[in-house]
């Protein structure tokens, strides 16, 4: 990205999430998240051999939902590879208890009171929302199959609900004007 005033720098951490959906053989839908941060330095570490090496991952973090047709977890699991502290670990099975939640309107209130603090990991926590918004994307997708590559206005003309969730989406927007303007203001 290029910065508006050009100032000089030295990059002192790194952060990948990546994220992916999948469509099963049996309709229900996965989302995989993963994260992994990194130092370009070495630094001390005492949980991790006396050292965390410059590029090895200080959190390398995996996570899993699958969900059904109406966004339901059916199932969650997390893996921990690295952390700083062995104990971090420990954590992992907490993401189970996902299992049963819908992904929505109060996603992030629902993910705090069950892995909020010290119930569970920040960077899990962390992971959950970019991984909800694969899990939206994946499912739009399936709700609209060939639609989506062959329709420009997939998005708020199929899926009403989005309305008033983003900038683009407000009832006063030209997107809205254009694509659902029964419902402009």
């Amino acid at each position: 990205m290029p910065l508006s005033t050009p100032t000089k720098r030295s990059l002192i951490h790194n952060r990948n999430v990546h994220c992916e959906g999948y469509l099963r053989e049996d309709g229900l839908v996965e989302v995989e998240g993963h994260m992994i941060d990194t130092k370009p330095f070495d630094f001390p570490n005492k949980d991790r051999g006396g050292y965390i090496r410059t590029g090895e991952a200080l959190h390398g973090i995996s996570a899993r939902i699958t969900f059904d047709d109406t966004m339901k977890i059916v199932d969650a699991e997390a893996i921990l590879d690295h952390t700083p502290y062995n104990y971090c670990k420990m954590i992992a099975p907490v993401f189970k208890q996902l299992v049963g939640i819908r992904i929505g309107q109060g996603w992030r209130g629902k993910i705090r009171e069950i892995m909020g603090g010290v119930k569970g990991c920040t960077h899990l926590t962390e992971l959950l929302g970019p991984m909800a918004t694969t899990a939206y994307q994946a499912m739009v997708t399936v709700k609209f199959g060939d639609q989506v590559l062959e329709s420009e206005n997939i998005g708020i003309t199929q899926a009403p609900e989005l309305l008033n969730t983003c900038y683009s989406h407000a009832e006063g927007s030209p997107v809205v004007k254009e694509h659902l303007p029964e419902i402009y203001e």
